[in-house]
């Protein structure tokens, strides 16, 4: 027997399993990279389907009451803690407890927004390359690019630009005096003032003279955006192992994610954030969804909670996101939008609920776990769902 009849008929052995698509092809492509005889695809094959028929939900089983109890019981041992983020000093990115109530509760900001920014080709090898594209994300505000001062006796604002930080920050250009001159007309717009450039010094003051104007021009002016993101206020650049090899990885302290996404060097493919708002409105639904599942899972086995079994934070997330929005879980979000009256009743704000139901004369039909219990009627699942009659055979007495 060739080689290729082997294969196809460890194939058919493949798609002869009630196996889905992707585990099928996983299977396929394993027995395909070894060299193994159809008998002993066979038995591997077997072993996996059967492994897989036995692993599957029974049917009528609570699925959501088990994984809220396989979430809630190890999120009791979670600490309070700020962890810093993997591994990168530098940054502090909300973990624990806090995080977990942020996934969930479907927060439109997180405590402490990042992003992970993969460069791609030059950029991720080249320490220069990198850091020209941690200019184009990081803000640069004036503190950052020279000394200001106030002249009360002109009534002026002096600024002292250092040539070394605009060399540094603007790598493309090779006359600091031009990027001075760019400044210099970025204040003006911002600020609505004339300016005077001498090289790299500018000076400008209010209309009329006035102190209290004068300290005002200085506030606005330590606020204005002169390259980067405005939402970005660090960047900390670091080389990593990756799948693609030794390469630059940029943490940022603040998210704007489409921004990033847009920059010359950023490989969109790998960049992420920790904002699950801002995956869904540049990816998708779908993105966000898997984002929901990474980001709780992660924040489990910071923990060393990593028991927990995927398909349940699976579950959660596919209730986040079926309408094709995040929603909360909570009394604003899905436990607020059950049917059953004694459900939501039963999760918070007991009365406010109650008053409610019985003003516009709701009916409860009792078909959830919840309600059920509360009512002390077995579930309408599992044995719960069975109904046993009793009759006599024919031919009895």
């Amino acid at each position: 027997m060739t080689a290729y009849d082997v294969s196809d008929d460890i194939e058919a052995l493949v798609e002869d399993t009630e196996l889905p698509r992707r585990l099928k092809d996983e299977v396929y492509s394993t027995l395909e990279d070894r060299d193994v005889t159809v008998e002993e695809a066979d038995e591997v094959i077997q072993a996996i389907e059967t492994r897989y028929v036995e692993t599957r939900v029974d049917p009528l089983d609570p699925v959501g009451t088990v994984s809220a109890q396989s979430i809630g019981e190890p999120g009791t041992q979670m600490t309070m803690n700020t962890f810093h983020y993997a591994g990168v000093a530098e940054i502090d990115v909300t973990q624990g407890l806090p995080r977990l109530i942020e996934l969930v509760d479907a927060r439109k900001e997180p405590d402490t927004p990042m992003m992970t920014v993969h460069l791609d080709g030059e950029h991720a090898t080249d320490r220069e390359r990198a850091h020209e594209v941690v200019w184009k994300i990081e803000a640069t505000k004036i503190l950052q690019l020279g000394d200001v001062s106030t002249n009360v006796a002109d009534m002026v604002v002096q600024i002292a630009l250092n040539e070394d930080t605009l060399q540094e920050r603007w790598p493309t250009v090779d006359d600091p005096v031009v990027v001075a001159e760019e400044i210099a007309e970025t204040i003006e717009s911002n600020l609505g003032v004339e300016t005077t450039q001498r090289g790299l010094a500018i000076e400008f003051g209010p209309e009329q003279p006035s102190y209290r104007q004068l300290l005002q021009l200085v506030e606005e002016l330590r606020e204005i955006v002169f390259k980067g993101i405005e939402e970005i206020s660090r960047v900390v650049i670091r080389k990593e192992e990756t799948d693609q090899g030794e390469e630059f990885v940029l943490y940022t302290e603040g998210s704007a994610f489409g921004d990033v996404l847009e920059i010359e060097g950023v490989d969109a493919s790998r960049t992420t954030c920790n904002n699950i708002h801002e995956i869904r409105s540049e990816l998708g639904i779908e993105a966000a969804r898997e984002s929901i599942i990474e980001e709780t899972m992660n924040t489990l086995e910071e923990q060393g909670l990593d028991d927990v079994n995927i398909r349940h934070l699976m579950l959660v997330s596919d209730i986040m996101t079926n309408e094709g929005t995040i929603e909360s879980i909570g009394r604003h979000g899905i436990s607020g939008a059950k049917d059953s009256v004694l459900a939501r009743a039963a999760f918070e704000v007991t009365v406010s609920h109650l008053l409610d139901a019985a003003v516009h004369g709701e009916i409860d039909e009792l078909d959830g776990v919840t309600e059920n219990v509360i009512v002390g009627k077995p579930i309408k699942l599992g044995t719960g769902d069975v109904n046993l009659r009793m009759g006599a055979s024919d031919g009895a007495d």
